[in-house]
């Protein structure tokens, strides 16, 4: 069920009115929940229900086990590490069992072997990769006393198939969101108002940046071997907006979704385009994979507190699974390269951390350093996402190349609308910089007035369904 749908259109205020007309404890509301999120997320394929089931089960009794045997350190290595593996493994089979049975085939085929009875097609189940990871960050904590683990099965149940952010995240810490379904919830109005405004600029994101450029994403990159460095240049600049769209619109309509049921949902996207660095790129975008791969990977490898050799080993490490966690191809492993390459130099000299606060904080316009900087970082990124929407490396080599050697200043066919709708997106968020979402408005000022706030919301209500494009299902489904 996508959340730019019919479907979606009826089921959230269903959802909505019955949790909230049920009385009694948060048990009874986390029953409904489960069953709530169970239907959102067998409206794709209900077989892989039974698949998110073992999952949970798994972990919930890893939990149970870990705390029996909490004087056993052994007992709980294996407990630990056996769920972890189980869940590797089934994520592992899923999602990369195509890519290195093709590769075998392939390498034997150069041998002159014929070992094509490797090869399966194994349908990816959406959103495995978020709701494992989630499953893992639990058994990891209690594993390291971070948090006690929960004889509340349905709580658990509820934290792992939580609706909103179950098929793209943001992946949530068990520490965090498990809590919360284990006391009761109390409706917020203010939290809800809110959470519709963040819905609605989700919906605008998607269906108007992200779905426009797509159109245009998809025609160039078919014809990238005719087309002049001008239009690939444009292609390359409508994927970066068409997956910042497409991602963070998504992580907003699920952060907003779970405001409406009492819930809080970590920040996901910081307006990474404004970024003056790679590092602080990668501190602004899908924050809770980054901070997940630094807190489970990065810092048990040692960190930043170690030699400055293994310290680059580390990055290397995170950027290349962070890179093969989006997907089973080599361009993946290629583009999460390309960015440990760019962060080295900062590593080396020390300047990862240099920018931490807010770009031109207290000013309307950056400096003209920082505009400078805020260019050269957002021309890296748009390379590297040629790289990630390209099909082989070959491709995305070549995209590149041509879009060096046959630049023209003709002006091309594509584009007019999606460049008008990437520019109203970085005017919204450039003034809300230092806000949650691009449409989170206090009382101050021309808003104090109520006609003045509806008339604002009804404006992008009204020009998200008659500006949006072809309906495109979210790119991070397929991770």
């Amino acid at each position: 069920m996508l959340f730019n749908s019919i479907e979606f259109l009826f089921f959230l205020p269903l959802v909505f009115t019955v949790y909230w007309l049920i009385l009694g404890g948060g048990k009874c509301k986390n029953i409904f929940m489960v069953t709530a999120s169970y239907v959102f997320y067998g409206w794709w394929d209900w077989r892989f229900l039974f698949l998110m089931a073992l999952t949970t089960f798994c972990s919930y009794f890893s939990g149970i086990l870990l705390a029996k045997y909490d004087t056993y350190p052994l007992r709980r290595k294996w407990i630990c590490g056996g769920n972890i593996l189980l869940n590797l493994l089934i994520l592992g089979y899923f999602k990369y069992y195509n890519f290195f049975g093709e590769n075998f085939a392939a390498f034997f085929r150069m041998l002159g072997w014929e070992v094509d009875w490797v090869t399966r097609d194994i349908l990816l189940p959406v959103g495995i990769s978020f709701y494992t990871f989630q499953a893992l960050s639990y058994t990891i904590d209690v594993y390291r006393r971070k948090m006690f683990p929960t004889h509340d099965v349905v709580a658990f149940f509820a934290f792992i198939s939580f609706f909103p952010q179950l098929v793209a995240g943001p992946i949530e810490r068990a520490t965090h969101l498990l809590p919360q379904f284990l006391k009761p919830r109390v409706f917020s109005y203010a939290a809800a108002v809110d959470g519709m405004r963040q819905i609605l600029w989700g919906l605008f994101k998607k269906m108007v940046v992200a779905d426009n450029c797509a159109d245009a994403v998809n025609e160039i990159f078919a014809n990238y071997q005719t087309a002049d460095g001008m239009q690939l240049f444009l292609g390359a600049l409508f994927f970066t907006f068409q997956i910042y769209g497409d991602f963070s619109g998504y992580s907003d309509i699920a952060i907003g979704t779970a405001r409406l049921f009492g819930v809080d949902l970590m920040r996901n996207f910081s307006y990474p385009y404004f970024s003056r660095d790679i590092a602080e790129f990668w501190r602004r975008w899908h924050i809770s994979l980054t901070t997940w791969f630094r807190d489970y990977i990065y810092i048990p490898l040692g960190g930043s507190r170690c030699a400055r050799w293994k310290v680059m080993r580390n990055t290397a490490v995170i950027f290349l699974v962070s890179g093969f966690w989006h997907g089973a191809n080599w361009t993946y492993v290629c583009w999460g390269a390309y960015h440990a390459m760019l962060f080295f130099p900062l590593l080396y000299f020390g300047k990862n951390r240099k920018h931490v606060d807010g770009v031109a904080e207290g000013r309307i316009l950056p400096t003209v350093k920082e505009a400078l900087q805020m260019l050269m970082t957002f021309l890296l990124v748009v390379l590297g996402w040629v790289i990630f929407r390209a099909e082989t490396i070959g491709q995305a080599w070549e995209y590149i190349a041509r879009m060096f050697t046959h630049f023209t200043f003709r002006l091309p066919a594509h584009g007019n609308d999606p460049l008008i709708y990437i520019g109203i997106l970085l005017c919204v968020e450039w003034l809300q910089r230092g806000k949650q979402h691009g449409l989170q408005i206090g009382a101050g000022g021309w808003f104090k007035y109520r006609a003045v706030r509806w008339l604002l919301y009804y404006v992008v209500f009204i020009a998200t369904f008659l500006l949006s494009g072809q309906q495109e299902e979210f790119i991070y489904f397929q991770f």
